[in-house]
């Protein structure tokens, strides 16, 4: 057995009685998959992309949002945002500016087979957010309930069927909290009857709700900013914890009662802290734009980690190969093998040494490409399969690759969506930043004009040879 499976082996004992569950073994059902820690472990996935590209079973005009879509019980879920022609906005698309639109945020259920649109959940919604496009957070679906987070901080539970309401929150009405400079995005999580969310605020940072109610059963933390990383679940130092990382530093609480286990001080200016921690055995890693990554050990017998390493690149584009660190953004952080793998502010994908964090190999292939670092805010978004990583980057493209200590292995690349974005300004490049989803065979990502699903399945396997299904008319 080799080392990422033995670091993996928790996780994957929890996958295989979730899996167990009758029709959600091959569902994606919430932000970086059913653990909530972006692998996809579903077999029948071709090993290479045939010449003319995997089949497109169907595409879905959707409006504009960063969402990432939910698959669980033969339905899609995500969240776009519609703005009436000629209705009142005062836009600027800055990382340092509030774009301010009138419109409606809403929660969208399509067929899983055919893309058709199932039900709409819309509600009036002005917003006062940087990049204001619509909203952030991926839904989480548990059973027969929906739980979707909008950007001003609108909460909903909905019937996964039929969209109607079962209760609603606001965390700017109910509980007094500042909306953050990018909007709310943590993805809400689910454990067991709690739903547990980053709020923001006096002794507020985080909340676990009664997911059946809306009731709030403990609040917990306070922090200058309440980030954008969503919340997580996991077994460190031989206690079950949530883990979250705010614009103070990382914590790990009682999933039952809020009550911090221990917390470690890593300030991240401008609050943004996005990146889910990677974690693997006994060790934790994060990293920022403007800070770059940190290591956490959780050590035998200590409740609270040691930090292992700090690195910072700085946020500049790389003349010349860091000798430590990367910078990131938004992308995906991996850890297994011993190593760090991610992607520093202009597109310089790197792999760390686990115990040092220093380099040991930098490319701008899945990025930009070419030597010279030249995109801002490149991300990938990086998702482990088997020996494999299926990686979506910001031009809309589908990448399948080995990151080994070696080097990285480009197997296949697909062009998938157009970029359609602005980055920053009025002359920013068009990128596409929402994550995917894995599931049943195929590959679930959307822009800010359409929602596609295509095949990965290998030619053996039932959904192997779909294509073009449905083009949904315009919602």
């Amino acid at each position: 057995m080799n080392d990422l499976a033995v670091r993996s082996l928790p996780l994957v004992l929890a996958y295989l009685l979730w899996a167990s569950l009758p029709g959600r073994a091959d569902d994606w059902p919430q932000w970086l998959g059913p653990l909530r820690d972006g692998v996809w472990r579903e077999d029948g996935v071709v090993d290479r992309f045939p010449p003319a590209g995997p089949p497109v079973r169907w595409r879905t005009p959707i409006g504009p949002g960063f969402s990432g879509p939910a698959v669980a019980g033969g339905r899609v879920f995500l969240m776009d945002r519609a703005v009436e022609e000629g209705a009142s906005a005062d836009v600027k698309t800055r990382w340092d500016y509030r774009d301010k639109t009138q419109g409606q945020e809403r929660v969208l259920c399509l067929d899983e087979a055919t893309g058709k649109v199932l039900w709409r959940h819309a509600w009036p919604c002005a917003y006062e957010t940087a990049y204001g496009f619509g909203p952030r957070a991926t839904p989480t679906v548990c059973g027969d309930r929906v739980y979707a987070l909008g950007a001003m901080g609108d909460l909903w539970c909905l019937e996964s069927a039929t969209g109607r309401v079962v209760w609603q929150r606001n965390f700017v009405r109910d509980y007094h909290a500042g909306v953050p400079l990018y909007g709310f995005a943590s993805a809400p999580l689910v454990d067991g009857d709690r739903l547990i969310v980053m709020v923001g605020g006096e002794g507020q940072l985080v909340m676990a709700l009664d997911r059946h109610t809306g009731r709030q059963l403990w609040k917990a933390g306070t922090a200058s900013e309440p980030g954008y990383c969503a919340p997580l679940i996991r077994t460190l130092s031989g206690r079950r914890q949530l883990v979250i990382w705010h614009g103070d530093g990382l914590a790990g609480l009682e999933p039952e009662s809020g009550k911090e286990l221990w917390s470690v001080p890593h300030h991240i200016s401008l609050g943004i802290a996005i990146s889910t921690p990677a974690i693997a055995d006994n060790r934790l890693v994060v990293s920022s734009q403007y800070n770059g990554a940190m290591m956490l050990e959780f050590r035998p017998g200590e409740t609270a980690p040691t930090v292992l390493w700090q690195a910072s690149a700085s946020s500049a584009p790389e003349r010349q190969w860091k000798k430590a660190g990367f910078n990131t953004t938004m992308s995906t952080v991996l850890l297994f093998d011993g190593h760090v793998y991610g992607v520093s502010l202009y597109g310089e994908t790197c792999c760390l040494d686990g115990d040092t964090g220093q380099r040991v190999w930098t490319t701008l292939q899945p990025t930009s490409g070419g030597t010279e670092p030249r995109e801002r805010w490149s991300t990938l978004f990086m998702v482990p399969h088997g020996d494999r990583v299926f990686i979506w980057n910001d031009h809309g493209d589908l990448i399948l690759a080995r990151l080994t200590p070696a080097g990285y292995q480009e197997i296949s690349r697909v062009h998938v969506l157009e970029p359609d974005m602005p980055s920053t300004g009025s002359g920013g490049r068009l990128v596409v930043w929402s994550h995917p989803a894995f599931a049943k065979g195929c590959l679930y990502v959307r822009n800010n004009h359409e929602i596609v699903c295509m095949s990965l399945a290998a030619p053996s396997h039932p959904l192997g040879g779909e294509g073009n299904r449905n083009q949904e008319p315009a919602p």
